[in-house]
């Protein structure tokens, strides 16, 4: 009985994780929404205005900024397509392994970044505070 309680409330708990997810998700995109943004886009945006990755350069491998957004591969090039297209990402290829792909921000990026960090922000801390 004790071990099928505590099962249950492991079980709340996770749905009391994705739940507060969902809806900090939502906040988020609505909040970003108006600055031309989703979640998605910020998340990427502050990846790279961060810092440097490991080996020291200035932009990132696609696959240090899978690693860290938590998409797959496949959506997040449509997603770094259209950040590019909207003129706030830049691609090249590595110089070190023709095959890889590294990204890095604009100045516009930045500058957008710069914008909506405080915003995106105080999403967070409204929905995380509790």
């Amino acid at each position: 009985m004790a071990a099928k309680k505590a099962e249950q409330a492991l079980v709340e708990q996770w749905r009391d994780i994705l739940a507060l997810h969902a809806r900090t998700q939502c906040e988020l995109d609505r909040a970003l929404h108006r600055h031309g943004l989703c979640a998605s886009d910020f998340e990427v945006l502050d990846v790279l205005a961060g810092g440097a990755p490991p080996d020291g350069s200035c932009s990132f491998r696609v696959q240090e900024i899978a690693e860290r957004v938590h998409l797959s591969q496949s959506a997040l090039s449509r997603l770094i397509a259209r950040l590019e297209k909207d003129g706030l990402v830049e691609r090249a290829l590595c110089p070190e392994d023709r095959r890889g792909v590294r990204v890095a921000l604009t100045g516009k990026g930045r500058a957008l970044h710069g914008e909506v960090l405080p915003v995106q922000r105080a999403v967070l801390t409204r929905m995380l505070a509790n």
